[in-house]
């Protein structure tokens, strides 16, 4: 499951065109804009940033994944360990929140 999502994530980020935001700085941006579809944070992700993403997702009704660890994450879409992630597009988001329940 965590491997598909991870290939998701990462074609999206190819894909160019602002698909997907990453870091817990810009997920949180895009979330006080209401400008995310969905939010994958990295299985060991710090406390404190759970609680920050997860609050601001809950208030925007914004489903919230559970991905792989920070390492795995980043390495999937080619950066250093990668707390969060946001999906800014629908399509991919619906794609992402099927894998996980499958």
């Amino acid at each position: 499951m965590s491997e598909r999502l991870v290939r998701l994530l990462g074609l999206g980020a190819r894909g160019g065109g602002g698909r997907v935001v990453i870091g817990v700085t810009g997920v949180r941006a895009k979330l006080q804009r209401d400008a995310l579809s969905c939010v994958v944070l990295a299985a060991d992700a710090s406390p404190r940033t759970r609680e920050k993403v997860e609050r601001l997702a809950r208030a925007r009704r914004v489903p919230v994944l559970v991905g792989p660890v920070a390492e795995r994450l980043g390495a999937g879409l080619g950066r250093p360990p990668v707390q969060a992630v946001g999906v800014v597009d629908a399509a991919l988001a619906r794609g992402l929140v099927g894998s996980v329940e499958e």
